[in-house]
């Protein structure tokens, strides 16, 4: 049974902000950074960190709306016209920056054993592919990172050069937000990562959100959350 509570994590540019907590039952163990949906940091994202502590790993999900409104919070799909101004607004590079402080306070945490690896869902799986392309820490980098349906990947291709470490991407074949040859692209530009892995699945955007009634695609969830777990035993 997981231990939660929030984390205060310190920005580097002065303030802090808060990370949702899921401790494993484990004196330590490999950490990972779960990234929000465009829903914030709510009942989806708080459970999924449970489930990652349940599975073994310490789990931060970062509050990546904090510099806008902190714990800025909606439930489900009927909240999305909230939910958009909040990534036009989002600053990437501060994002980013937050991306790191989160990866240092979780290397800097008892209970991490030093192997880090990131989880995104929707706006997450950007962050996350942010997260593997960029996030230092003394020279490292994370040591493995999943991305599902992060739909502004495709802007950010050319970063794929700097990603050091496995990665996996979850897509649906019908999702209305990213088209083809959008995963196409971004199939192509991981081609020479090391452990680059795309999936695709019968379903639409967000089928892994439990809490999207409209977008949960049940089967389709459960098969990339396995994944998902079997890549983080094998790297983590």
């Amino acid at each position: 049974m997981a231990f939660t509570h929030y984390e205060r994590v310190q920005a580097h540019d002065g303030g802090s902000f808060d990370a949702f907590c899921a401790v494993p039952d484990r004196e330590s163990g490999p950490g990972i950074i779960l990234f929000q949906e465009v829903f914030g940091i709510n009942d989806n994202i708080r459970g999924v960190a449970e489930k990652l502590a349940d599975a073994g790993y310490l789990t931060l999900a970062p509050d990546m709306f904090w510099r806008l409104e902190p714990r800025f919070e909606r439930n489900d799909e009927s909240a999305i016209a909230d939910c958009m101004p909040m990534i036009q607004r989002l600053d990437w590079s501060a994002a980013g920056a937050d991306i790191t402080s989160t990866f240092a306070h979780l290397l800097a945490m008892p209970h991490c054993s030093g192997r880090v690896g990131g989880i995104g869902f929707c706006l997450g799986g950007t962050l996350a592919y942010v997260f593997a392309a960029s996030s230092r820490v003394n020279g490292r980098g994370p040591d493995a990172a999943v991305s599902y349906y992060g739909s502004r990947i495709n802007q950010m291709l050319g970063h794929a050069d700097s990603i050091e470490c496995p990665i996996m991407f979850h897509y649906g074949n019908h999702d209305s937000h990213i088209p083809e040859e959008q995963i196409a692209a971004v199939a192509a530009a991981v081609k020479e990562c090391p452990g680059a892995t795309v999936h695709r699945y019968d379903a639409g955007h967000a089928f892994a959100n439990w809490d999207a009634p409209s977008m949960y695609h049940k089967e389709s969830a459960d098969l990339a959350w396995q994944r998902s777990l079997d890549f983080f035993a094998k790297h983590l």
